[in-house]
């Protein structure tokens, strides 16, 4: 497929996401639409769109390439997020309305203490921004490969372009415009994985009985490893309770998704959004390594050699674009492109929301919709856009590894304080050292890094998602030792 072809594509696709925006923020695109979307989102709207919106570009590309080499292991991680959302809704979701929260951090100025909160919200702007930012790097460099480098446009180029096409269509409308947004680019997103199902069986001969029992009866299907929990990081315990606490600390702990859940009238509805999510979520999930076995076979059918690509996230791309006709390559490059805006553009928002609450204050303003207050909003939006700039570009340079496993071991790092001080707040009745509260956040994920070299060097012990479950005990027991009996009273700075 030619590079003219795929621009056209996403030119296309970008002005449909204009229109979008247009019609959700003409009426009104002040801070409380672009922050909760004005408490009036539907249910059933959010449920759907926040799909796209947990799935990203990652699992479009990363999940299916990482089956040749762990089958259809990620699979117990997404049990385990499946735990870990019913426990959001159940556990988490009450206390966000309860409180009647905006940005969900404000829950640590009261239980602990101002910077306790400021700790939390700090924590939240860096994992999301990484975690953002690699997340763009995935698709930029399929974009870069694939239409860009036919005019020689620099990789940066690439992803400021991509940054700016995603503010164009956000910076009036926030939330109130990403809810519906993301509702389109999930239909996409679904769409698009499905059909690439259908037509890599097709360009194999095999019709949809023969392709279930092809993947079943492969060795790719195998979804359980009990063995070797010391050094598969396959292991099951290993991946599923991972996949509870990363759950628990991207989703239920990140601003950025919970944005959403807020955003809705009532708890009842948050939680049937959280219900009806996750069964789809699971569901999915099985489509995408599905898709990724079904890219084996036809690699391993057509002789192309799988070891000479640079990393597997290149497996799909390179057969949806070089190997089958012009319509999968649409569909591939449709499914990848709602993907990545639909991620991106959420967390752009979330950033935003977090930054002008947290620190600089907005909700504590007589006037929160002020014109001033909206011209700042829009500063802080490009800020963290050029921010997102500089950490792909320092990515790009260092990165050599499969992107799904550079994000999860970077948020077992960035996310497991976060996870420490809100079990501690839940789940004890005692009281901080709030000055020393940031010191430890820092200090835990230094312990984490020099606990997995002497584990791996020492015991040959290789740790998987587990890491942010062990991020987030150091943290709370750091926590627990500074800390004394009876809840605060903490004081707003």
């Amino acid at each position: 497929m030619t590079p003219i072809i795929l621009l056209s594509f996403l030119i296309g696709y970008f002005t449909l996401l204009v229109g979008v925006a247009y019609f959700t923020s003409r009426k009104k695109s002040d801070n409380s639409a672009f922050f909760s979307a004005n408490k009036n989102s539907k249910w059933y709207i959010v449920a759907f769109g926040m799909i796209g919106t947990a799935l990203s570009g990652v699992t479009f590309i990363s999940v299916p390439g990482a089956v040749g080499a762990g089958s259809f292991s990620y699979f117990q991680f997404v049990l385990g997020n499946a735990v870990g959302y019913v426990i959001v809704a159940f556990l988490l979701l009450p206390l966000y309305y309860k409180m009647n929260l905006v940005s969900i951090y404000t829950y640590l100025e009261q239980r602990f203490g101002y910077l306790s909160y400021k700790s939390g919200a700090m924590i939240f702007l860096v994992s999301r921004t990484i975690g953002s930012a690699f997340r763009l790097y995935l698709v930029a460099i399929i974009l870069q490969r694939f239409i860009f480098d036919a005019w020689n446009v620099p990789f940066a180029v690439t992803i400021a372009i991509c940054l700016i096409l995603i503010w164009v269509y956000t910076h009036k409308g926030g939330l109130k415009t990403i809810i519906i947004t993301d509702l389109m680019q999930t239909f996409f997103l679904l769409l698009s994985v499905v059909l690439s199902i259908y037509f890599i069986a097709d360009s194999m001969n095999l019709n949809v009985v023969e392709t279930f029992d092809k993947i079943k009866d492969s060795s790719y299907s195998q979804i359980f490893f009990w063995d070797d929990f010391t050094g598969d990081t396959r292991n099951f315990f290993k991946q599923f309770l991972g996949g509870i606490f990363v759950t628990l600390a991207m989703f239920g702990l990140d601003q950025d998704m919970m944005q959403k859940n807020i955003s809705l009238k009532t708890i009842g509805e948050a939680q049937k959004n959280m219900l009806s999510f996750t069964l789809v979520f699971v569901i999915i999930n099985i489509f995408f390594l599905s898709v990724g076995a079904m890219l084996y076979f036809y690699a391993a059918e057509n002789g192309l050699d799988v070891s000479a690509l640079t990393t597997p996230d290149y497996l799909f791309p390179e057969i949806a674009l070089n190997y089958l006709p012009i319509l999968p390559g649409i569909i591939f490059m449709m499914g990848l492109t709602a993907a990545t805006f639909a991620t991106t553009d959420s967390a752009l928002t979330a950033l935003t929301t977090s930054f002008c609450v947290d620190f600089l204050n907005f909700h504590k303003k007589e006037d929160p919709n002020a014109p001033a207050l909206v011209r700042t909003r829009t500063m802080v939006h490009v800020g963290f856009s050029v921010v997102m700039l500089l950490v792909i570009m320092a990515f790009r340079i260092i990165n050599d590894d499969s992107v799904v496993t550079a994000i999860f071991t970077a948020a077992g790092y960035t996310y497991g304080p976060l996870l420490g001080l809100f079990v501690f707040g839940m789940f004890t009745k005692r009281s901080v050292a709030d000055s020393l509260v940031p010191y430890i956040c820092i200090l835990s994920p230094i312990l984490l890094y020099l606990l997995k070299l002497a584990l791996e060097k020492h015991a040959g012990y290789g740790m998987s998602f587990e890491l942010i479950v062990i991020n987030g005990a150091i943290t709370w027991t750091m926590l627990f030792l500074t800390s004394k009996p009876g809840l605060p009273t903490p004081t707003n700075a």
